[in-house]
């Protein structure tokens, strides 16, 4: 079965030059021509597999529209805009975006991230990840404690995964930052405190598991 692809731009011509590339190598291609549709799309549609999303746009742009999926998942999301400053490309990969492409673009090179992208969460989304009763499994992105399923947060999720990747590991707060918010994240190293005590309290007894190393970070460990 095809990948689904929303591409997701305010010219018509954009998205017809994107979807014609993408069509030739079997994708299926859904479109919107701003973010509050993009998001109505996508929320309406749960077989999307990435999104290609420009920056400026009218009604709703770029930025708040990946802010506003990623409430909801994980999906990757390639920003394709004319804004390539530093602080533009650090915003989105702030907000979590999986590459960020400038325009003029080569559609060639772009259908080549694309395939690169769903290649990588293809890959990663084929395991499942069990400790201590604990069962993460990436397919579905769920997460049973003792065959319950637990309700968490997307940043909840992608620091418990990061976790049972390390166990045994201290994780300094630093390390934690770079690896679940990113590296260009620049709140304050507490937000991790907060995750971690949310997470301890989803858990359950399992929370135990997460050990604070005092003055440094934690460590995911059994027993």
């Amino acid at each position: 079965m095809s990948a689904k692809i929303l591409v997701v731009d305010d010219e018509e011509r954009v998205r017809k030059l994107v979807k014609d590339y993408l069509s030739l190598k079997g994708y299926t291609v859904v479109e919107a021509s701003n973010g509050q549709e993009a998001v109505e799309k996508f929320l309406g549609d749960k077989d999307i597999d990435l999104i290609i999303l420009d920056v400026m746009m009218p009604v709703m742009d770029g930025y708040e529209t990946l802010k506003t999926i990623r409430q909801y998942s994980r999906v990757p999301v390639i920003m394709l805009t004319a804004r390539t400053d530093e602080e533009d490309e650090l915003r989105g990969f702030g907000l979590e975006a999986d590459e960020y492409i400038g325009k003029p673009f080569s559609p060639k090179i772009l259908v080549a991230r694309v395939e690169a992208i769903l290649r990588r969460y293809n890959d990663a989304a084929d395991e499942t990840i069990e400790a201590g009763g604990i069962v993460m499994d990436k397919s579905a992105h769920t997460v049973t404690v003792d065959g319950h399923p637990v309700e968490l947060s997307v940043k909840e999720y992608d620091l418990l995964q990061y976790f049972l990747e390390n166990q045994g590991k201290a994780l300094s707060r630093e390390s934690i930052l770079t690896s679940v918010w990113n590296y260009d994240f620049f709140g304050d190293a507490r937000t991790i405190d907060t995750h971690v005590k949310k997470l301890r309290a989803k858990l359950g007894d399992k929370g135990d598991y997460i050990k604070t190393i005092w003055g440094m970070g934690y460590k995911f460990e059994i027993g």
